[in-house]
């Protein structure tokens, strides 16, 4: 089998992989070396699937002695197999540097022979990498669940960022689904990523992925362990990734189209738990477990909560403005800066450049509505902000990017 033919096989079946993400670190170029990383991240290209490809992901292997239900590797899986040699990856990662195709490495593999087998061939690749060929660049390397604490330390010593995939969001749909998997093996990853973190070991930390809509937990399950994830092991970020359908088994839901509403919800989340303090209990509870999947996370807890607004923009605190759907930090900041000079008006804050699509139906200005009859209703306000989303139909099916 040729490279070409093995690099088809191998990119292809790690596109399902969506745990990748800009660099995060800073790596000067050494004499004689060629790349670098840089700390402003790495530029990223999209393809009509939503996967980045501005790093070469690659699988090592597709071989797998697992059999995840839901996973295309998976050993009962009658597919096309095929390895590289670490010299092959070496190769086709320098060419397509040269080429200005990639700014970086994202190398996963499937469990060939045993973890510390495949974690071996890992560390083979990256090594010859960076000593043989002198690559300075971003890479980004899958940790293998029950490899030795030892081959872990290693291989974090040569790449910029380590991930293992945490995959589905509780115990008993891990067992269920891949049953050869084992979360505390995961969790001692974590854990072991988090404790030996430093500028020489895995400088741009660590993330993870977990699969949305394959087992039955709702949005309060998954975001809430997310934020255990954050608050225990430190992680960068989480990735979502919808259930694609690819295999067939009775343990799989029946679905034809992947969940990437919902995808898409759980990203926003997830924003506001990482950069707006809000807390998985602020976002969702038990009467309320999913998100409505016709209104962004903000604007819809903003509408369950419609006796804290309108809030008045010359008096409202940092994070109160945060809690105002279509308001961010910088726009907060500035808000916050100008107000010392003069109080605002609507128009003010256009010329400021803040967005006031959804803002305008929860905030008054120096007391005054955004409209002369001063209407701040709920039905109307939920029946505006779903009309003004043009990222959705009215049946709320996401509209594609791209041209058809």
């Amino acid at each position: 089998m040729t490279i070409k033919e093995k690099l088809i096989i191998l990119s292809d079946s790690a596109k399902y992989d969506a745990s990748c993400s800009s660099s995060g670190s800073n790596r000067s170029n050494t004499k004689g070396g060629i790349g670098n990383a840089a700390s402003c991240g790495i530029c990223h290209s999209f393809t009509s699937d939503g996967r980045c490809v501005s790093l070469l992901k690659i699988l090592m292997t597709n071989c797998c002695i697992f059999d995840c239900k839901y996973c295309i590797n998976r050993r009962s899986n009658n597919i096309t197999r095929a390895i590289f040699t670490p010299e092959e990856v070496c190769s086709i990662t320098i060419n397509f540097y040269r080429r200005n195709y990639i700014e970086g490495l994202f190398l996963s593999s499937g469990i060939i022979k045993n973890p510390d087998y495949t974690m071996e061939l890992l560390i083979k690749t990256i090594y010859l990498l960076r000593n043989k060929y002198k690559f300075n660049g971003y890479i980004h390397a899958k940790a293998i669940p029950g490899a030795s604490n030892f081959l872990l330390k290693k291989l974090g010593s040569l790449v910029d960022r380590l991930s293992a995939n945490i995959e589905l969001p509780s115990n008993n749909s891990l067992k269920l689904l891949a049953p050869d998997k084992n979360t505390n093996k995961i969790n001692n990853i974590m854990r072991t990523i988090k404790n030996n973190r430093s500028r020489s070991f895995t400088p741009a930390g660590q993330s993870t992925q977990m699969i949305i809509g394959g087992s039955p937990e709702t949005d309060l399950d998954i975001l809430g362990k997310s934020e255990f994830l954050y608050n225990n092991y430190d992680l960068k970020r989480v990735f979502y990734s919808a259930y694609i359908p690819i295999n067939k088994d009775k343990l799989l839901p029946t679905i034809n189209v992947p969940p990437l509403v919902r995808e898409n919800r759980l990203y926003q989340a997830d924003w506001l738990l990482r950069f707006y303090g809000y807390k998985v209990d602020n976002l969702l509870d038990k009467n309320n477990p999913n998100f409505n999947i016709l209104l962004d996370p903000k604007a819809d807890w903003a509408l369950r909560h419609m006796n804290e607004y309108p809030k008045e923009i010359n008096k409202a605190s940092y994070y109160d403005l945060l809690k105002i759907p279509g308001i961010g930090p910088k726009s907060a900041k500035k808000i916050i800066s100008s107000r010392k000079y003069y109080n605002l008006e609507l128009n003010d804050l256009k010329k400021m450049g803040i967005s006031l699509k959804r803002a305008k139906y929860f905030i008054t200005c120096n007391g005054k509505y955004f409209t002369s009859m001063n209407i701040f209703n709920k039905s109307i306000i939920q029946s505006n902000l779903v009309l003004e989303d043009k990222t959705f139909t009215s049946s709320g099916v996401q509209l594609s990017l791209f041209n058809e």
